[in-house]
């Protein structure tokens, strides 16, 4: 009964959103999910840029994260000193004890000038023909966010990467030394594929907090509804529009719409863990 009470939760959530989203979803239809107006005053609403925001930003805040969580497991389950394995296991755990708001701020007032400066208009110089490096460099873009989103993945990422790496049996990493592997193409043959399920794992609860993650992707996007190949253009996510418009929203059919957006938000989610589960039990069978 207890383990029943998670997934009777989140069917009770699903249902609640969907009562009060009934309005929007009666009147748009599927072209909810297609439209790109967002116009309160002409009672017009459309999820598509929303969906763009939400779905770039947490997947290439994911990419960019998994390299270097993957790497900090491996340091600190496989090679470090016990002193340093602690105090940068400490550092990067503490990340996560970090409020959101903070990671706002410190993307709005550090990150963004340093990103603006350094990276974003000496690529738009550069490679002004580049879709991805087109457009006018900002300090608040897509570029931003996503940087912001792998800052505060990388703590579950490396945390829970670090424990199934750990998990990995030592007859494996003592047969391949017996082969004459190197410590690289040990851990690189061997531990590697051994963890890949829970690395796996890892990545999808991190994509999780990406997917959800708020006010400080609100501080730093942009919070424009609109879509562009460019990373440094200003876009805006699901739950931002969301935390932005909910107190201001008159009328039924606008609240309606964004509460859909956020059942949007929680369907999406529940794909993507889907898929990943059954990509993990894929890989167990292989």
């Amino acid at each position: 009964m207890v383990a029943a009470a998670a997934p009777l939760a989140l069917l009770a959530i699903v249902v609640v959103l969907a009562q009060q989203a009934w309005p929007a979803i009666t009147h748009f239809g599927p072209r909810f999910l297609a439209g790109r107006v967002w116009n309160p005053v002409q009672v017009e609403f459309g999820a598509l840029p929303y969906i763009f925001g939400t779905v770039v930003t947490a997947f290439l805040a994911l990419a960019l994260a998994l390299p270097v969580g993957v790497g900090v497991a491996l340091f600190l389950a496989e090679s470090s000193r016990p002193r340093l394995r602690g105090a940068i296991g400490i550092g990067v755990e503490l990340l996560a004890a970090i409020p959101s708001v903070v990671y706002g701020i410190w993307g709005l007032y550090v990150l963004a000038p340093w990103l603006y400066r350094h990276l974003e208009i000496p690529l738009n110089e550069r490679f002004p023909n580049v879709a991805i490096f087109g457009g006018t460099p900002r300090q608040t873009s897509i570029l931003t966010a996503v940087v912001v989103l792998a800052v505060m993945i990388l703590p579950t990422l490396s945390a829970v990467s670090r424990d199934v790496v750990r998990a990995v049996p030592n007859g494996l990493r003592e047969a391949a030394y017996a082969l004459g592997s190197t410590w690289w193409e040990t851990t690189w043959r061997v531990v590697l594929p051994a963890a890949r399920a829970g690395i796996f794992g890892a990545s999808v609860l991190a994509l999780g907090r990406a997917l959800g993650e708020t006010i400080a992707v609100t501080m730093v996007i942009g919070n424009r509804p609109d879509i562009q190949p460019s990373l440094f253009a200003p876009g805006y996510t699901l739950a931002s529009v969301v935390a932005n418009e909910f107190t201001e929203a008159t009328g039924q059919l606008y609240s309606a719409a964004l509460i859909e957006l956020g059942l949007v938000l929680v369907c999406l989610t529940l794909v993507v863990n889907v898929g990943a589960l059954l990509m993990v039990r894929t890989v167990d069978r292989r």
